[in-house]
């Protein structure tokens, strides 16, 4: 009995390599999705329960004074003040961002705060019941549970540090 050979493999042409030269990628700017919009941010703290509604407007008269600047909505539920182009440390990409701003979400009220706690933990341990994420958030129930002094002063000092971080920019 005698085996079956294989057909040979056709070979390929070696394909043509095309002189390209080298450049380091330059990082794109993306659209983000959540970005400032026209919608009225007094509109959007009457549609937030009475508590809500009271913690939006304080948050807001803090911020106002902390950066000098009208808050703008940013999606459908953020409040942002001030603007800086992010850079993705990672893949490069970078968008507009708001400075510093806050959103009233069901379990919390997120506080925005772009440089991260690092340097900041003595300041918030004299804030009161709270909770941080990994990155940029503040978590806190309602502002009746903070120390509104503690907090004024964490957002002032991270709102200093992204200026002068971003200085040039927008």
């Amino acid at each position: 009995m005698t085996a079956k050979k294989k057909p040979a493999a056709k070979k390929k042409a070696p394909a043509k390599k095309k002189a390209l030269a080298k450049k380091a990628p330059t990082p794109k700017k993306v659209e983000i999705k959540t970005r400032p919009t026209g919608a009225s941010v007094d509109g959007f703290f009457a549609k937030q329960d009475a508590e809500r509604r009271d913690d939006c407007k304080a948050l807001d008269a803090m911020f106002r004074r902390v950066t000098g600047e009208d808050g703008r909505l940013w999606g459908t539920a953020i409040v942002g003040y001030g603007q800086y182009v992010y850079t993705s440390p990672t893949t490069g990409r970078s968008g507009d961002w708001m400075i510093t701003g806050f959103s009233p979400r069901k379990q919390n009220l997120t506080i925005y705060l772009m440089d991260g706690f690092e340097k900041r933990k003595a300041l918030l341990a004299r804030i009161g019941k709270h909770a941080t994420s990994k990155g940029s958030c503040l978590y806190i129930k309602r502002l009746a549970d903070v120390n509104p002094a503690a907090l004024e002063e964490l957002v002032r000092q991270s709102v200093a540090t992204m200026r002068t971080r971003h200085a040039g920019q927008a």
